[in-house]
């Protein structure tokens, strides 16, 4: 288990998927500022967002539990209540999507 949060892992995970801490804000409900906080070990994740970080960057959930540092709790099998948080993610970026694609045919 890692002694601190593994921030070159994340950030690679993160840079191999064209994706960035702006991203994990988003899917944890976080604030830039407190994802900068996870990254610098000044803040620990909970087991839930440990898991919807796992889905985001296509990691197994004990391996981001692991990098995360070592208090960081591995999460128990909920997959229903993640299952449906990460459809009103989808459908909620399927819909950003599709409001970018209208404001770019309007210019």
């Amino acid at each position: 288990m890692a002694l601190f949060f593994d921030s070159v892992w994340f950030d690679a995970r993160l840079s191999a998927l064209g994706m960035k801490r702006d991203d994990v804000a988003s899917v944890l409900g976080l604030t830039k500022e407190q994802v900068a906080e996870l990254w610098k070990d000044q803040r620990e994740l909970k087991a839930d967002d440990v898991r919807l970080l796992a889905s985001l960057i296509g990691a197994p959930v004990a391996e981001v539990a692991d990098r995360a540092g070592v208090s960081t709790p591995v999460p128990k099998d909920a997959p229903d209540a993640i299952e449906a948080r990460l459809d009103r993610i989808e459908a909620q970026l399927d819909a950003m999507q599709k409001l970018l694609l209208e404001i770019k045919e309007r210019r």
